[in-house]
This record gives C-alpha cells, sequence and structure tokens, in this order.
C-alpha cells in the first residue's frame, strides 16, 4: 500500500521554504510606499539570476528580483563588466554584514533603503522658442526604483575605490544609512540633491 502524502495546508510554510542564499527568508518583507509595490519584486527565489529574459520586453525589468537589480548595478562597465558571480558574492557578504550590525532581515532593510532613497521630483530640459530651461516634474515609480539602486551602488563604489575598506562593507554600510534616511549616505544625499533643484525650478 502506498504512503499517502499529506500536503501542507498554510501557504507561508512553502513560501517560506524558498530562502534567498538560503538564509534569507521573503516572508514578512513589505513594501510601505504605494508607489513602488508593483515596481520592487519580491518573487520567492533561491538564487537570483534570470538570465536576462525580461531583456527584450518592455518595462519587464519591474518582474526581476530586488536583489537580482542591486547586483546588476554593481557590475558597472569597465573592471566589473560581466562579472555576475563576483556580484553575486558582494551581495551576499553585504547582506551577512547587513544582519550582524542591524539585527534585522537584509531583504526588508535593502527595501527600505530603497523606499527612502528614490527621489519624488526632478527636473527636465524644456525648449520653447530657442530658449532653454529646467521644469520640475514627478518621477515615475519605474525611474524612482532605478535612481536609487543607481545611487546605492555608485555610493558603495566610491566608498571603497582607493581605500582599504572592501567594497562588501561599504555596501553594507550604504544601504543600512539609506535606510534610516541619514544624510551621511551617498544615495540619500544624491536624492536631497535632485529634490532640492527640482524645488528651485517649480
Amino acid at each position: 500500500m502506498a504512503e499517502e502524502i499529506t500536503l501542507p495546508e498554510d501557504l507561508e510554510v512553502r513560501a517560506d521554504a524558498i530562502r534567498l542564499f538560503g538564509k534569507w527568508s521573503w516572508v514578512g518583507v513589505e513594501v510601505r510606499d504605494p508607489g513602488l509595490k508593483r515596481y520592487i519584486s519580491l518573487r520567492p527565489i533561491w538564487l537570483p539570476h534570470t538570465g536576462g529574459r525580461h531583456e527584450h520586453r518592455r518595462f519587464a525589468k519591474s518582474q526581476i528580483p530586488i536583489v537580482e537589480r542591486l547586483m546588476n548595478q554593481l557590475m558597472r562597465p569597465g573592471r566589473n563588466g560581466g562579472k555576475k558571480h563576483l556580484a553575486y558574492n558582494i551581495v551576499k557578504t553585504a547582506f551577512d554584514i547587513i544582519y550582524f550590525e542591524t539585527g534585522e532581515n537584509p531583504l526588508q532593510v535593502l527595501v527600505r533603503a530603497i523606499e527612502k532613497a528614490a527621489p519624488r521630483e526632478e527636473t527636465t530640459r524644456i525648449m520653447f522658442g530657442g530658449i532653454t530651461y529646467r521644469v520640475s516634474v514627478d518621477v515615475s515609480p519605474q525611474r524612482r526604483v532605478d535612481l536609487a539602486l543607481r545611487h546605492i551602488a555608485e555610493g558603495a563604489r566610491q566608498c571603497a575605490f582607493n581605500n582599504p575598506k572592501p567594497i562588501e562593507e561599504c555596501l553594507a554600510q550604504e544601504i543600512i544609512l539609506a535606510s534610516r534616511g541619514d544624510a551621511q549616505s551617498y544615495a540619500i544625499r544624491q536624492k536631497e540633491e535632485i529634490e532640492r533643484i527640482a524645488l528651485s525650478s517649480r
């Protein structure tokens, strides 16, 4: 007689079984900013590597896991271009450092950092009768996430450049400071500068 198989009734048990890097649970991670909910993908995965399958579909990058998008930002053209495994190890180690320093789930800290570092207003150039001037505009949610990730990665890269501190520590520090809204964070400073210029261009 075949043994009877019982499936777990609670879906959260199955979702909790999938852990990022085999450590960090996706359960309970939430996006508080209602405008960014559709653009920060928190679909549970073990390995954040989709292989570029969303590349040729418009706006499909919002379906890529948010951790992989951070890794992709670390692979800028130049020395680290195309080194996905190196970016993977950097983010994996940075998440361990975030946990040891804050005691929180690093996924939640990253989401909070993106929410705090995403600019709400910026400027664009308008040409009118041969004269160019700047006008403040609202930033779309997709671009808000893009800019926040770009500034977090840039801040980590600048901190580690010509410095004995490794980039893993710099990235962890940048994410922690950004999640607190601290002005020492490069991403927060960039956001405030963009919004200050936009305010003067209204």
